[in-house]
């Protein structure tokens, strides 16, 4: 490093420990171009997909105040997985049309186990509203990390796309009975055409601050401040977003959750199942007996005299005690559970949630009449169907643009010697067999290749869902199986 780099540096981090030497949120970075209003909206998506709640305070009979676990449906995870299992799965296929390309991708996939990682952090990406993948070089070999929505912030960015961004890696040490928080923030930007990753490393005793600023030597002794990768056409991470306008903040990049518009429903929801499994506790056979039948107990406790009713004083409901000489005996107070009521007001609100997030009736109700067969799903051209073809078109690209940062990465780190390809060079074939009725699928494509309007290749495309190279491949095994004939007899053959 020349002298005039080195003092450049100098005054480069001078300027940041000015700026940022001390952090209570992530966003108050400078660099960082979100606002608390997003980030707070990330944290709550997150306390939807866990399902943490606060306990329900009550009063029993005896007036005391008490709090008991509330009691709910985990409908943000439910949503998130079921979306993410209809997009991808492990029979998934990426394949690139270059042969050293190719071997070398499916080598880091297979290693990396991508498919199957990819398939449990879409789920989050669902639900939080985004997922950045980001590769990286460990030993001799390129690893993704994926990266959720909580730790990915983007820098300068627009609506369209997210160029620059910070990562965030969160370490805790044990210094004697306390412990430190250590915060990383790893920034990615660009200057000109140039690409530079920076590191900045904060330390607290409280792990809700960020803290302070700390030389990185304090727990990473290899790393660098700021780093230039060169011969790079992208950064190196790709961001997946979720389909659809971000209608909470417009002017955001980043994407909603599938649930962002539907929590006031999971609230109720969540209220209503907790009352319904409320009222089966407090179902049990309750009566009201005369005051001669109660048991009373005295007993003292400092010289205090103090009777003690001998009923359920955990029952939030009042407890009727009768009296003999007005003529009451034993009488049953128990009420009926509703049910019938309370089941009918959780089916309606999940047919208002599956409104709100955008899939078909059906999809989360269970009253027996919602099913359809895949074939009505597409000739119905089904919202479920449609949902899932926004979330697939995106997910291919961010595949695509990934399979271009390992290439680019790997060629820096040379464990890669090949070209890097284009993205109209990557495929990636994500199966939808549980849409798609087969039969139904080669009848169509079988009329449209026998009346002339498509080749034969094509049609033998859409219905095995081949790449290029493996088109090409079977297409000379038929040509090879067909029978000596001659050549207007192959003509015909061929028709």
């Amino acid at each position: 490093m020349g002298i005039v780099q080195t003092i450049k540096n100098i005054f480069l981090r001078s300027k940041y420990m000015a700026t940022t030497g001390t952090l209570v949120s992530l966003v108050d970075h400078p660099k960082i171009a979100i606002s608390h209003e997003e980030y707070a909206r990330i944290q709550s998506n997150l306390t939807y997909y866990e399902s943490k709640w606060d306990d329900i305070i009550y009063h029993n009979t005896a007036g005391e105040k008490k709090t008991r676990p509330a009691q709910h449906l985990p409908i943000a995870r439910t949503v998130s997985k079921k979306l993410a299992s209809l997009v991808y799965n492990e029979q998934a296929e990426i394949t690139v049309n270059n042969t050293e390309a190719n071997n070398f991708i499916q080598e880091v996939l297979l290693n990396d186990r991508f498919n199957k990682n990819f398939e449990r952090y879409l789920e989050s990406g669902l639900a939080l509203g985004g997922l950045a993948m980001r590769p990286y070089i460990a030993g001799n070999r390129v690893r993704v990390a994926f990266v959720q929505a909580p730790v990915f912030l983007p820098l300068q960015s627009n609506t369209q796309d997210v160029s620059s961004a910070a990562i965030v890696t969160k370490t805790t040490r044990s210094a004697g009975e306390s412990n430190i928080y250590y915060t990383l923030i790893e920034f990615h930007e660009w200057d000109g055409s140039d690409y530079y990753v920076s590191n900045e490393l904060y330390r607290s005793k409280n792990p809700s601050i960020v803290g302070d600023r700390v030389p990185l030597s304090e727990l990473y002794e290899d790393l660098e401040e700021k780093v230039r990768i060169t011969d790079v056409s992208r950064p190196l991470f790709t961001y997946l977003k979720t389909p659809g306008m971000n209608n909470k903040d417009i002017d955001s990049p980043l994407g909603l959750s599938v649930f962002d518009n539907a929590k006031t429903t999971i609230d109720f929801l969540n209220t209503t199942y907790d009352e319904f499994m409320w009222e089966v506790k407090m179902g049990q056979r309750r009566v009201a007996v005369p005051d001669s039948m109660v048991k009373m107990n005295v007993q003292t406790e400092d010289g205090d005299i103090r009777f003690v009713q001998r009923f359920e004083a955990e029952q939030n409901v009042y407890q009727m005690l009768g009296n003999e000489e007005r003529g009451i005996g034993i009488t049953d107070l128990t009420t009926p559970i509703r049910a019938d009521d309370y089941i009918k007001a959780i089916n309606e609100g999940l047919n208002l949630l599956e409104m709100q997030v955008g899939v078909s009736t059906g999809m989360f109700t269970f009253d027996g009449k919602s099913m359809k067969t895949a074939t009505e799903i597409v000739s119905e051209n089904s919202d479920t169907y449609q949902l899932r073809n926004s979330i697939v078109s995106l997910v291919q690209q961010s595949i695509k643009e990934l399979v271009v940062s390992i290439c680019e990465l790997a060629r820096g780190a040379e464990l890669y010697n090949g070209d890097i390809p284009a993205l109209k060079d990557i495929e990636v074939n994500l199966d939808d067999g549980i849409f798609t009725d087969r039969n139904a699928e080669l009848d169509y494509w079988t009329k449209a290749l026998a009346s002339g309007i498509v080749s034969r290749e094509y049609a033998m495309k859409k219905v095995l869902g081949l790449s290029d190279n493996e088109l090409q491949t079977i297409a000379a095994q038929i040509n090879q199986e067909k029978p000596n004939l001659s050549e207007v007899d192959r003509d015909l053959y061929d028709e």
